[in-house]
């Protein structure tokens, strides 16, 4: 079997679900860096200290709904037809979008922070249906193929949402949220039923007690949890690193900020990359086989981008692109920051992939759902921690250090799975 494995693209049972999740990426960061920008440049222009807050108070309330409706979305997706549910949180969609289209008119924080909660509830609700319907809809051979694409284009579409945002008025960014969502929706009208496997088990309605159910079934299969740990620990990791791009190209490396957005772009297409290559490495097997070895990369990406950053001496201030690239250092930079998201692409499809061949079909969405709940706790205590370190006064550069000599341990987690796996 080949990689990337495109005939899917073609296929009725996997394109309306890869179109789906493009679009809904697409458009969770096209609402929230249009009001970012909407609010740095025009409502709290001048105001730095302000646009930051809003920035950080954004990211928790987008964030907040996978910690207290991760258990319940999950219970839903294994005991409704996941075809169905995904149509009707695409319509939700489609409400959602026009309160945000509301928010940019009216220029109301208040109004656009309602959006972005119910965009993150929508995401909430969506999470364990994409993952958990892939093995019913793709032959085993065929899930690494399908997960690589999923995520190759999740992480185009972060990228593309996060782009339009900064070239089109905030108005018009509304306006064009409305219509993706549309067009969500009337991609999940073609997927094809996918039925439960539990429909007669009762929905536990207890926020709570529904939450550390899920995380005990996820904790039951070894396999299962040190993948949950896995792609938490990178989805944290990466969530530091990107947020760090702009100070680091601004502070240490003195360039403008077209630097950071090449340092995005690089780091975005570079992840879709490896996590379309280790499916043909793989030759379509769902195996661990790879993952310490791309854990290992991902780590000595990360120190050597501490080392090259550490030691760039800036030829000229505010450097254009060209100029930055023209300094004998960036080079070196450009290959850490290929070789951190190459790594990481390979490192985290397995993952996935293992995490829903490695579930019961009558659990598999409540431990996805498990996944995320896991994903934002540790995001949010790797990002707390990163800041504790940065007001006690480590520069960017040894911040990323850190994150390196922590990704360490994910390798050693890898090489644990890959036994696991290899015997299990």
């Amino acid at each position: 079997m080949s990689a990337p494995d495109l005939s899917l693209l073609a296929k009725r049972r996997f394109a309306p679900m890869f179109v789906v999740q493009f679009l809904g990426a697409f458009n969770d960061n096209l609402l929230k860096f249009a009001m970012l920008f909407l609010a740095n440049f025009v409502i709290f222009a001048g105001e730095a200290d302000k646009a930051g807050m809003l920035a950080a108070i954004a990211s928790g309330v987008f964030i907040a709904p996978y910690f207290l409706f991760s258990a319940l979305a999950g219970q839903l997706a294994d005991r409704i037809d996941k075809a169905r549910l995904v149509r009707w949180i695409k319509l939700a969609e489609i409400a959602i979008m026009a309160v945000g289209l509301g928010g940019f008119w009216l220029q109301s924080i208040p109004v656009l922070m309602t959006a972005l909660f119910l965009m993150g509830l929508h995401s909430t609700l969506f999470g364990p249906v994409k993952y958990s319907i892939l093995p019913q809809h793709l032959a085993a051979h065929e899930i690494m193929g399908g997960t690589g694409l999923i995520e190759a284009g999740t992480f185009l579409a972060i990228l593309g949402g996060q782009l339009l945002a900064g070239v089109i008025p905030a108005r018009e960014a509304g306006l064009a949220a409305m219509g993706i969502a549309f067009l969500g929706y009337l991609a999940a009208r073609a997927i094809p039923p996918a039925p439960p496997v539990r429909g007669e088990h009762p929905v536990d309605w207890n926020l709570w007690r529904g939450t550390m159910e899920v995380l005990r079934t996820a904790r039951s299969g070894r396999a299962v949890w040190l993948s949950v740990l896995g792609i938490s620990w990178f989805f944290a990791a990466g969530a530091v690193l990107v947020s760090e791009f702009a100070p680091l190209v601004s502070g240490t490396l003195a360039a403008r900020q077209e630097v950071a957005t090449v340092f995005l772009v690089i780091f975005s297409v570079t992840i879709a990359l490896g996590s379309l290559a280790v499916n043909k490495l793989l030759g379509g097997e769902v195996s661990a086989r790879y993952v310490p070895i791309s854990a290992l990369g991902l780590a000595i990406g990360l120190i050597d981008l501490w080392l090259s950053t550490s030691g760039f001496i800036p030829a000229a201030q505010e450097a254009s692109f060209r100029q930055f690239l023209a300094n004998p250092g960036a080079p070196r930079i450009l290959a850490d920051l290929v070789l951190v998201a190459f790594s990481g692409g390979m490192f985290i499809v397995p993952l996935y992939a293992i995490l829903q061949m490695y579930s019961a079909a009558e659990e598999r969405s409540r431990i996805i759902a498990a996944n995320n709940i896991v994903n934002a706790a540790v995001t949010v205590g790797v990002v707390l921690a990163m800041t504790g370190l940065l007001a006690a006064g480590l520069d960017v550069p040894e911040l990323i250090g850190v994150l390196g000599f922590a990704s360490l341990a994910a390798a050693l987690l890898g090489l644990r799975l890959a036994r696991e796996t290899a015997t299990g």
